[in-house]
């Protein structure tokens, strides 16, 4: 009887201890994991930043003029340029199209419900 109190009280240590060294070392595989991930992190942050500089160094106005200057057949622009109303192009008209068709169709007239007092129609039977 003695040896089976033995037997079951080095069992209540040794899982206790077990336990507790299966959760030490879970948590050790959590912080190299999170280790991981903050230096991922890091690495994104900085590929953004070389992105945005990139992006700055890209669509800096004296390049962008150089470009346009270069491959766009544009006429330079002053500051004291004036030109009078008369002179700018006129506005193409819009045309409507489907309202022409309807006009066409002889469905341009409005319509009316048939409640509407302007006829002199009769309000619907249901309605009484």
């Amino acid at each position: 009887m003695l040896r089976y109190l033995n037997v079951l009280s080095v069992l209540a240590l040794v899982g206790p201890a077990i336990y507790a060294y299966s959760i030490k070392y879970e948590t050790m595989r959590y912080s190299a994991e999170i280790v991981k991930l903050q230096h991922s992190i890091e690495r994104e942050n900085d590929r953004m930043g070389i992105l945005r500089a990139e992006w700055a160094h890209l669509t800096r106005p004296g390049r962008v003029q150089a470009l346009a200057d270069r491959h766009l057949d544009m006429q330079a622009v002053s500051v004291d340029q004036v030109v009078k109303a008369s002179d700018l192009p006129e506005r193409a008209a819009r045309v409507d199209t489907i309202g022409r068709k309807l006009e066409l169709l002889g469905l341009a007239e409005p319509t009316f419900a048939p409640n509407d007092k302007k006829q002199g129609a009769t309000a619907p039977a249901s309605n009484r």
